[in-house]
């Protein structure tokens, strides 16, 4: 009888190829690295960063047209173009807005994770998707993929908390996860230093310069959120590390995983619970 044949695999920690049957990768040291859900299409698919990117773009155009759809805005005799690209404030509440309201008096916790995903407006989006794209290639450059997700989604949750803490009623939109994304971008370039490290905390700076002066001068602009993105942003990075001083591992990606997965769990009950009503 001819012997087992054995096959190859790409180790999750450190994607060396190995034998599947290792006990533990001899270049990594990860435990079971041939183990199935190691290997799902699901982890794998983080490894492409611009799938990333597309997903989390499709689920904030996917919330947006639900949000406008869901429940009409009556319009009476008075036809309003914006008004048909804009969902209603009750549309924004039964999905999963936040702040002192949906907290306090819904008891709705869970809308720190939802309004990250929710926009006011057409315009309000696309600006919120444009600086994400641009930011994210920067951050999975220099963190990977799997802790942008982190970074991403903690400090979106952060922002909220601030701005629910500090009193502000009713509040949506992804700025608060993109703050933080340039927090993490500001320490990034002042850790490093040198001529690229400089550009990159440069740039940086001026982003948060052209936004603290948007929050000032435009209103109802949630600058609580914004500051609770930016600064739990840094305050990731320094924990997380990048690339050139730590790699990443199994922790971050199964942590990154679990974020997706808790976020579409909340997406999908928010929307659930918004037909039923």
């Amino acid at each position: 009888m001819n012997p087992e044949r054995k096959r190859a695999v790409l180790c999750p920690g450190c994607n060396k190829l190995i034998s599947s049957d290792e006990s533990s990768c001899p270049y990594c040291g990860m435990r079971n690295p041939g183990a199935w859900w190691k290997h799902t299409a699901f982890i794998k698919g983080f490894k492409d960063a611009q799938w990333y990117v597309r997903i989390i773009i499709y689920m904030n155009v996917a919330m947006y047209l639900i949000s406008l759809i869901i429940y009409p805005r009556e319009s009476g005799f008075r036809f309003d173009p914006m008004s048909l690209v804009s969902p209603s404030n009750q549309n924004l509440l039964l999905l999963g807005a936040t702040g002192t309201v949906p907290i306090d008096r819904l008891h709705r916790w869970w809308t720190l994770v939802s309004a990250n995903y929710l926009h006011g407006g057409i315009f309000h989006l696309l600006f919120n998707m444009v600086a994400f794209r641009q930011i994210a290639a920067l951050i999975v450059q220099e963190y990977g993929v799997y802790r942008m997700v982190l970074i991403y989604h903690v400090c979106g949750i952060c922002g909220f908390l601030l701005s629910y803490l500090a009193g502000v009623s009713f509040t949506i939109g992804a700025s608060a996860a993109v703050c933080g994304l340039i927090g993490a971008a500001m320490y990034y370039g002042k850790s490093r230093g040198g001529t690229y490290g400089q550009m990159i905390y440069k740039q940086t700076g001026g982003w948060v310069i052209s936004i603290i002066l948007f929050g000032v001068l435009m209103p109802g602009i949630n600058n609580w959120g914004h500051a609770g993105g930016f600064v739990s942003g840094v305050i990731l990075a320094f924990l997380l590390g990048y690339h050139e001083k730590r790699k990443e591992n199994l922790v971050h990606k199964m942590l990154a995983a679990a974020c997706m997965i808790g976020t579409v769990g909340v997406l999908i009950g928010s929307i659930a619970q918004a037909l039923a009503y």
